[in-house]
């Protein structure tokens, strides 16, 4: 029996910006942008400009790296 593949978050570098989309416990989803800090096989953990967010492996259902974001002037 062949070992499941990681998942995708276990290959982004710490620092870069994503987006994680999770499921919320009422149905339904939210999602989750900022600074990646933390990732773990038990999930992630994203600085958003709210604060520390940390996701459950369980509780994602897509994630991405996006773009730094803009600079305003």
């Amino acid at each position: 029996m062949t070992p499941a593949p990681a998942p995708p978050w276990h290959d982004w570098p710490l620092g870069v910006r994503v987006v994680v989309r999770r499921h919320l416990p009422e149905g339904g989803y939210s999602d989750v942008l900022g600074e990646l800090v933390g990732s773990s096989p038990a999930g992630v953990t994203v600085r958003s400009r709210h604060g520390d967010v940390d996701v459950r492996a369980e509780d994602i259902a897509i994630g991405k790296i996006v773009p730094p974001q803009p600079r305003r002037e």
